[in-house]
């Protein structure tokens, strides 16, 4: 029994490694279709570390068999773990009690996890004294964690995706339960349950070995239901999920399931985003020679940009190289930017706004124009870029007499979230005047106009052929009904993030 110890501490290290994927997987998931990562993240951590405890104390009473029991619950664990993905998001585009669905599947995947580190040690119990056994069994766990917390966002999910992925590290437990009933045949007392054991886990191998190979499928299956136009293109980057359908209408993009732009009205949305500002600088006396755009990595709010004679650089700052990729190579996209990306008075740059603007944007001549063009502040992570800090830096960029907008949501569905942006930004050193527009894929839509010096209603600049906008409705769009006019709202700051507040209860009300 001595000379396998070391395959059983290698054992453990690929159990832990395994299930804290497992747990990464399901709070990835969670977020993606549900939004809000840092809740998501929180309760589906604390569910499945509850789940454990509960599978650690009914380890307490496996009194006989303890290598079957072992081996039985790794052939669970690779099943469940690696087919979870596809069912829950299977799950979420077919039935109306995902979140059953959702914290069951964390639940029992904790429990199986829960019972194996404790089974594994009284395997072993007579190779070491406690203390070593302890120390020895948890050390090569939490290592286990640390290589599961860099494998998780550095390969599998840019490389394989959830789904892909998680049928993979259910493999690995495959593998576990298989080696184990080798490494530990002669702890199992009857030898026709040895051939049982190994015939289940040759079994669970196929299985996940097929879910691997139909991963394509089934992801295509699941996200079919959750679009209206077929899935034309699908990617998952290490920072989200990227989805292209295309019906009779035209084509649309979707992050993480939350649409972006539907090609049919984009042109609105992105006329109503752009000009304005220019229109501001233009008024001031000069034409903009630079441009920043923060976000907006499919390249629509630039080929509006560079519509504008006179316009020398612009420089585009958008964290997913995936989007950017996507801009360039995917054919509608490319034909409606115009190709823009390829424009030679274009910078591309991939990484961290926030970061860029505070490390970057000083060493460079301020911009004339800056358009911040990020998704809806539905999480803590996107939240961080509506806030007193991030407008700070972005007020460092700009030039004195420069105009900077945001879009800011709808302020018909999210009234006092959209308000809480022109007062934070107000807040930040701006005058900021609101606006909005409408774009049928979205709704009433907002934006807002900001300028470290005062400015009046811009006149619509001349030059650019409009497909919406006309000199006599962009004044008009400044204009807000009773039920849209401005709201009291706090200051969003990096402490409080009461924006993601704001946003939550409004779309929830909305979408219930």
């Amino acid at each position: 029994m001595k000379q396998k110890a070391p395959a059983l501490l290698l054992t453990a290290l690929v159990i832990g490694t395994c299930g804290l994927i497992y747990e990464l997987l399901a709070g990835t998931l969670a977020s993606y279709v549900l939004g809000d990562s840092v809740t998501q993240f929180s309760l589906i951590i604390g569910v499945y570390l509850f789940a454990m405890g509960i599978g650690a104390w009914l380890s307490g009473f496996v009194d006989r068999e303890l290598v079957t029991r072992f081996v039985e619950i790794e052939i669970g664990v690779a099943l469940l773990g690696g087919s979870s993905a596809a069912i829950l998001f299977l799950a979420f585009s077919r039935v109306s009690f995902f979140l059953g669905v959702l914290y069951g599947v964390v639940l029992l995947i904790g429990i199986l996890v829960g019972l194996e580190i404790p089974l594994l040690m009284r395997i072993l119990k007579d190779q070491y004294e406690l203390k070593d056994l302890v120390s020895r069994v948890l050390t090569v766990d939490y290592l286990g964690a640390l290589l599961a917390s860099l494998f998780f966002p550095m390969f599998l999910v840019p490389k394989l995706g959830l789904i892909r992925g998680a049928f993979a590290v259910g493999l690995l437990n495959g593998v576990v339960a298989l080696g184990c009933t080798w490494v530990l045949a002669d702890l199992v007392p009857r030898r026709g349950r040895l051939l049982l054991l190994r015939a289940e886990a040759l079994l669970t191998l196929a299985l996940l070995s097929a879910g691997l190979y139909g991963a394509d499928w089934l992801t295509s299956l699941s996200e079919d239901q959750l679009y209206a136009d077929p899935v034309v293109f699908a990617e998952s980057s290490p920072y989200q999920r990227l989805v292209v359908t295309e019906g009779k209408g035209g084509f649309q993009l979707y992050l993480n399931g939350h649409l972006q732009f539907a090609s049919v009205d984009e042109h609105r949305y992105h006329e109503a985003l752009v000009h304005p500002a220019v229109g501001v600088v233009r008024d001031r006396g000069r034409a903009p020679r630079r441009a920043l755009v923060l976000g907006g990595g499919d390249g629509l709010a630039v080929r509006e940009l560079l519509r504008h004679p006179g316009l020398e650089q612009v420089v585009l700052i958008d964290l997913d190289e995936a989007v950017t990729r996507l801009a360039r190579t995917l054919p509608p996209l490319v034909e409606q930017n115009l190709d823009a990306l390829a424009d030679p008075r274009v910078q591309v740059v991939n990484g961290d706004a926030m970061i860029w603007l505070r490390d970057e944007a000083s060493k460079v001549e301020p911009f004339d124009v800056l358009v911040i063009d990020f998704p809806d502040p539905s999480s803590f992570g996107l939240g961080k870029l509506y806030t007193t800090r991030f407008y700070r830096l972005a007020k460092r960029a700009l030039a004195e007499d420069g105009a900077l907008v945001v879009q800011s949501t709808s302020p018909l569905y999210a009234r006092r979230s959209f308000w809480c942006v022109a007062t934070t930004l107000e807040a930040s050193g701006f005058f900021a005047r609101a606006y909005h527009a409408s774009v049928p894929s979205f709704g009433d839509w907002g934006y807002v106009l900001a300028s470290p010096r005062p400015f009046d209603v811009p006149s619509l600049p001349s030059g650019p052929t409009y497909r919406f906008l006309t000199p006599e409705l962009l004044p008009t769009l400044f204009v807000f009904g009773a039920d849209t006019g401005r709201l009291p709202a706090e200051v969003n700051s990096l402490n409080n993030q009461v924006l993601v507040r704001y946003y939550e209860e409004e779309w929830d009300r909305t979408t219930h």
